[in-house]
C-alpha cells in the first residue's frame, strides 16, 4: 500500500482535494477528524487538558468551548506547545491504526489529510507527500471567509502552521489551488496516474 501525505495550509483548500478523491472512491483519513474523535476514544485527553489549562474554557456539563479555547491557544506558542503535547502522541497512534486498517484491507493508496503534517514529522512516515498550495493572499481571504474570523485571528492561525511556501521543499507534489475546480482537478487526476505507477512498480 502506498501512504500519501497532503498537507497545506489553513484555507489552502485541502478539503476541496480530499473530496474529490473520495468521490473517486479513495480512501482518506482526516487528521482533523480524527483530532476530535481521539477526545471520545481516549478520555484521557480532557483530563490533561483540564490538569493543564484549567477549567475556564469548559461548560456546566463539561463541554469544552472549542473556539474560545482556540483563540486562547493560538494566541501563544508556548500553550500551543502544550496543547500540542497532550494531543499529538494520541492523533498519531490512532492515524496508524486507521492505515493498518486501510492496508489490512488491501488499499492500493492511502491518503492521509493532515494540515500539520510536515510540522508534526508525520511526512517521515508516508512514502509521497501532496501539497495543496495557494498564495498567502488567498489564504487568508478563504480563513476569515470560511471560519467567521477577523484578521487578527486570522493571522494568528497562520502563524501557527509552517509557511506555506516553506512546505514546498518536503513536497513531492505540488497541486496550485488558486484556480478553478477544474484545473485543479486535471493535476490532481495526472498525479493519481503517477502513484498508481509507481505502486505498479512496488
Amino acid at each position: 500500500m502506498l501512504k500519501v501525505g497532503i498537507t497545506g495550509g489553513i484555507g489552502s483548500g485541502k478539503s476541496t482535494v480530499t473530496n474529490m478523491l473520495k468521490d473517486d472512491g479513495f480512501s482518506i483519513i482526516d487528521a482533523d477528524i480524527v483530532a476530535r474523535e481521539v477526545f471520545i476514544i481516549y478520555p484521557e485527553i480532557m483530563g490533561n487538558i483540564k490538569s493543564e489549562f484549567g477549567y475556564d474554557f469548559f461548560d456546566s456539563e463539561g463541554e469544552l468551548n472549542r473556539k474560545e479555547f482556540g483563540n486562547y491557544i493560538f494566541k501563544s506558542d508556548t500553550r500551543r506547545k502544550k496543547l500540542e503535547n497532550i494531543m499529538i502522541p494520541f492523533i498519531t497512534k490512532e492515524i496508524h491504526h486507521r492505515m493498518k486498517i486501510c492496508e489490512e484491507n488491501n488499499c492500493k493508496l492511502c491518503f492521509l489529510d493532515a494540515p500539520t503534517l510536515i510540522e508534526n514529522n508525520l511526512h517521515t512516515c508516508m512514502d509521497v507527500t501532496i501539497l495543496v498550495w495557494v498564495s498567502s493572499d488567498v489564504q487568508i481571504q478563504r480563513v476569515m471567509l470560511r471560519d467567521d474570523l477577523n484578521l487578527d485571528e486570522t493571522m494568528d492561525r497562520i502563524k501557527a502552521q509552517m509557511p506555506i511556501d516553506e512546505k514546498r521543499k518536503f513536497a513531492d507534489f505540488i497541486i496550485d489551488n488558486g484556480r478553478s475546480f477544474e484545473d485543479t482537478k486535471l493535476q490532481l487526476d495526472l498525479i493519481i496516474t503517477q502513484l498508481e505507477r509507481l505502486d505498479v512498480k512496488l
